[in-house]
């Protein structure tokens, strides 16, 4: 097992900020109550429809070098099977859990808590990622609430990600959700290579799709060059969820019966955490994402295997997020 490894996350300053324009759009055109009530019910079954079982492809492609003397790496296809469940549903936001199923060299179903997608509609604020291991809370500019989802995407193990806020709309017969300029920290494919950027300045796009759902990643790839953020090279993601059942459902399933209460109380203690410092910092981490990846899955693992209980695993984690957000 990797040793936990935990270092304080220094804050991005202003000098080091790229300017990012506040939205690809103006505000929503104003819509009387019937067309606004059926826009909102139309965009929630288009974030409700992302659930199911499905068969993924992750295909990954650095396209554009932006820095002279940069070479594109190799693409990368991949994929695998996901679960994808709804965890929370009150009506203006809902919460979707990925479950990752995959089998190792004896045929054995390994069930891995996967990303975690949360929508909120009309939202005043969104948790975004601000570099070098900080996320802070960005109001969303008041006149681009209205008809707008935000969208917060937290690591495996609930610690935060990215967040971002945009629009569902139709354009050619297509729906998508487009989210403003976010900010990202490197994913783990990028992150174990040590390259010489360490973030995305990324667009994200959802769109439902006869067979099941696509995700698209519109990414800069940035890094630090003598003090100042500079491009290195354009990358397209296109992440496919086609649905499927030939795989084992049952144990995402199983998975998430024995430890769903255990990841509640994670979600808590991290929602406490970043509220209690308007962000939180917590030290990245290339082959986990995170100083407290490892543990806090660990935990998890052994719930189902009835090594831990969910009350002693909770007190566990509580102490692991205090350890690493104490800054």
């Amino acid at each position: 097992m990797m040793k936990p490894v935990f270092l304080k996350a220094a804050l991005l300053t202003a000098s080091l900020l790229t300017a990012i324009p506040a939205a690809a759009d103006g505000p929503v055109a104003p819509r009387d109550a019937a067309a606004a009530n059926a826009a909102f019910a139309a965009d929630r079954a288009s974030i409700l429809a992302m659930t199911g079982n499905y068969k993924v492809t992750f295909d990954m492609r650095e396209t554009t070098p932006w820095r002279a003397g940069y070479t594109p790496i190799e693409p990368k296809v991949s994929g695998g099977h996901e679960s994808i469940r709804v965890i929370e549903d009150v009506g203006r936001r809902i919460v979707l859990q990925h479950l990752l199923v995959v089998k190792d060299d004896k045929g054995k179903t390994l069930v891995i808590k996967h990303w975690r997608q949360d929508w909120t509609y009309e939202p005043s604020s969104v948790l975004v990622y601000a570099g070098q291991g900080r996320w802070t809370i960005e109001a969303v500019p008041e006149q681009m609430r209205a008809g707008r989802w935000s969208q917060t995407v937290w690591q495996t193990d609930d610690s935060p990600r990215y967040g971002g806020w945009g629009q569902w709309t139709e354009e050619g017969g297509v729906r998508r959700w487009r989210s403003n300029w976010t900010w990202r920290p490197l994913a783990r494919r990028d992150a174990v290579r040590h390259p010489p950027y360490d973030r995305y300045l990324a667009i994200n796009r959802h769109s439902p799709s006869p067979a099941g759902w696509i995700h698209w990643q519109d990414n800069i790839k940035m890094g630090l060059v003598a003090g100042k953020l500079s491009p290195f090279v354009q990358e397209s993601v296109l992440n496919t969820y086609a649905k499927a059942d030939d795989y084992d459902i049952a144990g995402a399933d199983a998975y998430w019966a024995a430890t769903k209460d255990y990841w509640a109380a994670v979600r808590t203690a991290w929602d406490e955490a970043i509220a209690k410092g308007q962000g939180v910092s917590v030290a990245e981490v290339a082959e986990t994402g995170s100083a407290s990846g490892e543990r806090l899955m660990d935990f998890a693992d052994q719930i189902e295997e009835r090594k831990l209980t969910s009350a002693a695993a909770i007190a566990r984690a509580r102490t692991v997020i205090a350890e690493v957000t104490s800054h």
